[in-house]
């Protein structure tokens, strides 16, 4: 697999998948930074994450027995705002915390 330089202006493509697994998130694989694939494959085509780098809700999404169209501090030990990266949680567990 051919590796690039970073491209600093391109855009995250979450999920990504990276050696047989996907990811919804910047991750550190083989660096020191959080890095994150610009194809929903990696192709060798990189940057760099900042902050503005975050996977987007999935709207609507399953928790429990709702179905949530905003985010959520249901479940949520220190009363922070949560969504769904999938569309089930119940099913796939993955999410972040909302802004």
């Amino acid at each position: 697999m051919m590796h690039f330089p970073e491209i600093k202006d391109g855009k995250c493509a979450f999920p990504f998948n990276y050696k047989d697994r996907t990811f919804y998130s910047c991750i550190k694989s083989l660096s020191k930074h959080d890095w994150c694939s610009l194809n929903k494959t990696y192709q060798g085509y990189w940057k760099y994450c900042g902050k503005e780098d975050v996977a987007d809700c999935a709207f609507p999404f399953w928790y429990k027995r709702m179905i949530y169209r905003e985010c959520t501090d249901d479940g949520s030990l220190f009363g922070k705002k949560w969504c769904s990266l999938t569309q089930n949680y119940n099913k796939d567990g993955i999410w972040r915390y909302c802004d």
